[in-house]
């Protein structure tokens, strides 16, 4: 893939330009130069192969709900609000909002000179059609459930789009972005997942199944200078070892490493660590028995071991959780919960011994194939059960069938998944809301929470919102809805010669500012 010699592949480079002619060793030899606030990016072959562990659930944004496919897909898609990698959020196609005293009205004024990947011309009719498909209007499925509150939208002229509420929601503006409600053209409607088009800095090329997504620059991007690269190619891998040969065999320029091998590539290749800001979970079908019991989902919890997990899985990569909130999100997470259930095996007998259980159960754990440390988690939830006398089997499906059987049909027993870190603290415990059946996959039920969990919308001050927020975690806990193992780091390994990868507090490998330099 990309060129180690780089002082020969300039010679190389200015021998090519006096002869006119072309490169004919097979490597990569697209070549660009660009400048951003003054910084002239070398011409130096700006096209990189990022390795990804699966194939995208949906090219369509509005259907895509696997974080692997948001990975990818942002950046062909914006929103009117865009994130910032420390949390906060900034404007994105609109270039300014103003919300309503009363909390109702938010005004919205549109950027003017922004391209469709078509060519086409955003218009209100565009953005007016991407809210309409998304809340189920003029006859469509509905799409999303963060546009119930909404009570009207409007486009009062080209350049102003207003969107009213029934009621306050101090998280509203976190549902802007492109991941909750990209932006699509009118005109695309019907082939958005064939041929998706958005306004981002990527346009589509073609998307091989079980192969690799293909993007291009966006020629017409509307922020000055960006992209840098002229491609970006996302090559799907499931196996980390192979992956990690990719990389030190140059075939692919951006993987995560396994944190057991980060020393094998120390020193040859540029290493960041991310904290993931997601929850690493093994968790139940709170509608089948035993799971619908609280004290067995209790025992299971005394009986996992979350440090023989984290030592053993990631390395000590990683830290423990004791609900669905990482440290990365600050104030917002309840410290102390990790605590709860320190290990003991007795108590977790104990209580399987009340729950009507004395001699255990038997059960099985579906985990997906896309990434090993779902089976490698599984396999220490199996040794720890026995202990207490709870008989699992383990059954790997693929992706694919995992997102259809157990996220979407609810057909599973247990499971283990680590879900999306967000950089919201409501979209983060907004999935055990009983009401959200498109995110609670769990079944959770419980009155006081979704209680919470409505009134913490309509607080304006930040401080009883934290409140808020820590009790509904406290509820998580104290019902073990799941066993809360971890958010664990990533680290990712690069060729020595890229630059600017940004991190944010959910999964999206963003290559607006990704460049190879000398």
């Amino acid at each position: 893939m990309q060129w180690k010699k780089r002082g020969l592949m300039l010679v190389t480079l200015l021998l090519a330009i006096i002869m006119t002619a072309c490169s004919g060793d097979g490597k990569k030899n697209t070549t660009g130069s660009s400048s951003i606030d003054g910084q002239t990016v070398a011409d130096v072959p700006q096209e990189i192969v990022v390795r990804v562990n699966d194939d995208p659930d949906f090219l369509d944004p509005h259907k895509a709900t696997a974080s692997i496919s948001y990975q990818m897909i942002l950046n062909l898609f914006e929103g009117l609000m865009a994130p910032e990698t420390d949390g906060s959020l900034k404007e994105g196609l609109a270039e300014s909002y103003d919300i309503s005293e009363d909390g109702l009205t938010y005004t919205f004024k549109i950027r003017q000179g922004v391209e469709f990947h078509n060519g086409a011309d955003l218009t209100m009719e565009d953005i007016q059609y991407s809210f309409d498909r998304l809340m189920g209007k003029n006859g469509g499925e509905k799409m999303s459930n963060n546009f119930d509150n909404v009570a009207s939208t409007e486009a009062p002229d080209a350049t102003t789009f207003i969107i009213k509420l029934k009621e306050p929601n101090s998280n509203f503006l976190y549902s802007l972005t492109a991941r909750q409600s990209a932006i699509i053209p009118k005109s695309n409607d019907g082939k958005h997942n064939e041929n998706p088009i958005g306004t981002g800095p990527f346009t589509f090329v073609k998307y091989a199944p079980g192969t690799n997504l293909e993007l291009k620059k966006n020629e017409q991007y509307w922020q000055e200078g960006l992209p840098y690269l002229n491609k970006v190619t996302f090559a799907f891998q499931s196996d980390d070892q192979a992956a990690i040969m990719s990389l030190m065999a140059n075939e692919v320029d951006l993987t995560s490493v396994p944190w057991h091998r980060v020393g094998e590539v120390e020193g040859s290749y540029n290493l960041s660590h991310q904290n993931n800001n997601s929850s690493l979970i093994v968790t139940f079908n709170e509608t089948k028995a035993p799971f619908d019991n609280v004290k067995v989902r209790q025992a299971i919890n005394y009986a996992i071991s979350k440090s023989d997990i984290i030592d053993s899985v990631f390395a000590g990569y990683a830290v423990p959780l004791g609900s669905n909130m990482s440290p990365a999100m600050g104030d917002f997470q309840k410290k102390g919960l990790e605590s709860m259930y320190e290990r003991d095996v007795e108590k977790a007998k104990a209580l399987l011994a009340e729950a009507g259980y004395p001699d255990g159960f038997k059960t099985k754990i579906t985990v997906s194939s896309h990434n090993d440390i779902y089976s490698n988690i599984a396999q220490i939830v199996v040794a720890n059960l026995q202990e207490i006398g709870i008989d699992v089997e383990i059954e790997v499906v693929e992706w694919g069938i995992w997102l259809d059987r157990v996220y979407f049909g609810r057909d599973y027993e247990m499971t283990t998944i680590d879900l999306t870190g967000r950089a919201s603290a409501f979209e983060i415990l907004n999935d055990y809301i009983s009401t959200n059946d498109s995110e609670n996959f769990f079944l959770f039920k419980n009155e006081e929470y979704d209680k919470i969990m409505a009134d913490v919308l309509k607080e304006t001050e930040q401080a009883k919102q934290i409140d808020y927020y820590h009790r509904a975690q406290e509820i998580l806990a104290e019902q073990a809805t799941a066993v809360y193992i971890a958010d664990y780091q990533i680290v990712w390994g690069t060729d020595k010669q890229v630059t600017g990868l940004k991190s944010y507090p959910f999964w999206f490998h963003d290559m607006s500012e990704v460049k190879f330099s000398n």
